[in-house]
């Protein structure tokens, strides 16, 4: 029988040796760095490297090791570059910067748009960042609110990105790529439904309740309650609490939010009717300007890759092997590529920052596309 710590004792030797290698061949790879620093060499030399692994590939023995060989040294070779790519760092060789620092985002004298109507959700995400006084006007759609930006007829556009319980708007990761504008807030906000009615109504004389579909199906509990009211579904929560103005009945209500109640003069008949109390969406702050406030700390970004194997974890392994935290990632498929996806990703980090930097340079060497879409103050 094969006695099992002669066998740990001769793994232990082995593994010595391949760490007292490695840490040779890291020493000669910094010195492949000063070359390449001095000459302005890119890090990554595609063609060598699959070369060099289908060399090193062939002298394993088995199908097992010739597979194990190979993935081995993708991920030494890997290694090699994040560590050529911090070297760069520590030279001061920097990529060009395309974003600017800044104190504080200018919100003041700012011109919003926001799709939806008066009192909706997206209001209430653009008075809660901006103030209650923002001079802003509404459209009809996600895509409107963007070219509006883009056109320079708003300054910002507050838009929503993800519920905590329905997951993204995977529409506007798509509408992210397509044109040139920039994160610079976020700003979260608790879906609140409340009951409005008139000034003069009370909750026993309700007979009609009016709200978007989704907003019926949250209070389904509360209106379970109510069984011999009446639901009615309206495009949206905000024009349920207009619809309740403008009928001037004390027997209507809506279901919307508390800004719609104010903004329409109703009254709140009941308060914590969803079923889900915590249900919350994030709304993005778009704008023209690649800018990013001093105390920036969470970076959105989106990227394309070579449709092979393992480049996903190749990728990932930038912001792990930073020390960054990764707090998401989305896939969307690409138009016209069937099987090939983008990915959009955040994580935490200040543009400012070496790790961050580290983890950009090797991200944009090696993605096919690289898309920064902003570093903003997280909400979350």
């Amino acid at each position: 029988m094969i006695d099992l710590q002669i066998s740990r004792d001769k793994i232990d030797k082995i593994d010595n040796e391949i760490v007292r290698l490695f840490e040779e061949r890291m020493k000669v790879c910094e010195a492949v760095a000063e070359y390449k620093i001095e000459t302005g060499k890119q890090v990554l030399d595609v063609v060598r490297e699959h070369n060099k692994i289908k060399t090193l590939r062939g002298k394993a023995h088995g199908e097992f090791n010739e597979l194990g060989t190979q993935e081995l040294f993708e991920q030494i070779m890997a290694i090699s570059r994040k560590r050529q790519y911090q070297l760069l760092t520590e030279h001061g060789i920097r990529q060009e910067a395309s974003f600017d620092k800044i104190s504080e985002l200018e919100k003041e004298n700012a011109h919003v748009v926001y799709q939806g109507v008066p009192g909706a959700y997206s209001y209430a995400a653009m008075r809660k960042f901006f103030g209650k006084n923002v001079e802003s006007h509404n459209v009809k759609t996600w895509r409107q609110a963007l070219e509006d930006v883009a056109h320079k007829n708003a300054d910002y556009a507050v838009l929503p990105i993800e519920n905590s319980t329905a997951g993204i708007v995977s529409e506007m990761y798509d509408l992210l790529t397509e044109y040139n504008l920039f994160i610079v807030g976020e700003e979260v906000l608790r879906v609140d439904h409340v009951l409005l009615g008139m000034p003069d109504a009370d909750i026993d004389g309700i007979k009609e309740v009016y709200s978007h579909p989704q907003g019926l199906a949250q209070c389904r509990g509360f209106l379970e309650q109510h069984l011999d009211w009446n639901t009615n579904e309206v495009v949206n929560t905000a024009i349920a609490a207009k619809n309740v103005r403008e009928d001037n009945d004390r027997t209507h209500a809506a279901i919307a939010s508390r800004d719609a109640g104010e903004l329409y003069e109703l009254k709140i008949l009941a308060e914590d009717i969803c079923n889900n109390k915590w249900n919350f969406t994030r709304f993005i702050v778009v704008g023209k300007q690649p800018v990013f406030e001093e105390k920036s700390d969470k970076i959105s970004i989106c990227f394309e890759l070579p449709h092979e194997r393992g480049t996903l974890y190749n990728m990932l392994s930038h912001i792990i092997y930073n020390g960054l935290n990764m707090t998401k990632i989305e896939s969307r498929p690409m138009p016209g590529r069937p099987w090939e996806y983008r990915f959009f990703v955040d994580f935490n980090g200040n543009l400012s920052d070496s790790a961050v930097i580290n983890a950009l340079r090797g991200l944009e060497a090696e993605t096919n596309k690289l898309q920064i879409f902003g570093n903003y103050i997280s909400k979350e």
